[in-house]
């Protein structure tokens, strides 16, 4: 079992939903940013993302490309990622970390070579946005035999056809975008979502957390309401992109996770 599996079995015990914060490594420079992480526990977050900077984000709206460059330019790597998960261990062994990003930079490191790295400095799942199914054997099942989840997303262009092989191998939650498009565009619909997610729960029994325009505590009340969880980004990125201190990203996250957990 991993942590996101001991976590949502916690939630579930609790009656709870999850919420979920995602963070651009990096992004202003590497203390604001490791500062942010470590509190985002304290907040309510139930299990971080973590943003894995990237040259060619294809999934990213512009809140997240430009944080990606920022943290590009302050000299942020996939090794110094790495760091601040192990940093952040030294204080917090329970809270689970997901990488989010693509796969170039871990196929540059090797994926043997990365997989170890990631599980020695606490990473519990993946999220590598442009590797479908049909590229499994490249990275999701060594990275499960690692004991790494390996988290697939569906959306609403995830047809009946297709959800079979998008779960096939996917573990720790499913994650739906809750929109056509990059994140950061439009706003989540709950009446959207809910048949959505009803979808893909009847052919599995993971965890569904709906993520992408998920921006206010009354909208990831509402999404949490009709999924497992809610996942929030852009909207978070955007705080520390406006000068935000630590302390008043935390506050904001505190309200989003408040939304999530009333549902």
């Amino acid at each position: 079992m991993t942590r996101i599996d001991a976590k949502f079995a916690e939630l579930k015990a609790a009656g709870k939903k999850a919420f979920v914060a995602y963070v651009m490594a990096g992004d202003p420079d590497y203390d604001t940013s490791l500062e942010v992480v470590k509190g985002l526990p304290g907040a309510g977050v139930d299990i971080i993302e973590l943003g894995l900077p990237f040259t060619d984000p294809m999934a990213d709206g512009p809140t997240i490309q430009l944080a990606g460059q920022r943290a590009l330019e302050g000299g942020m790597t996939l090794q110094r990622t790495l760091d601040m998960a192990t940093e952040f261990r030294k204080t917090d062994d329970t809270t689970p970390i997901v990488m989010m990003g693509y796969y170039n930079p871990i196929y540059n490191r090797g994926v043997d070579k990365f997989l170890a790295d990631a599980k020695e400095a606490g990473i519990d799942g993946l999220i590598v946005v442009d590797l479908p199914p049909e590229e499994d054997e490249e990275l999701c099942i060594p990275a499960q035999k690692a004991g790494l989840n390996f988290i697939r997303l569906a959306t609403p262009t995830t047809d009946d056809k297709r959800l079979p092989k998008v779960l096939t191998n996917t573990s720790g939650f499913v994650y739906y975008v809750s929109i056509t498009g990059i994140t950061g565009a439009a706003a989540a619909q709950a009446a959207d979502v809910g048949p959505e997610v009803k979808r893909i729960k009847a052919k599995t029994d993971l965890p569904v957390i709906v993520g992408f325009g998920i921006r206010t505590p009354e909208t990831s009340r509402e999404i949490a309401s009709v999924a497992d969880g809610a996942v929030v980004g852009s909207a978070i990125v955007a705080k520390l992109a406006e000068g935000e201190t630590p302390a008043q990203v935390l506050d904001f996250v505190r309200g989003l996770a408040d939304g999530a957990h009333s549902a």
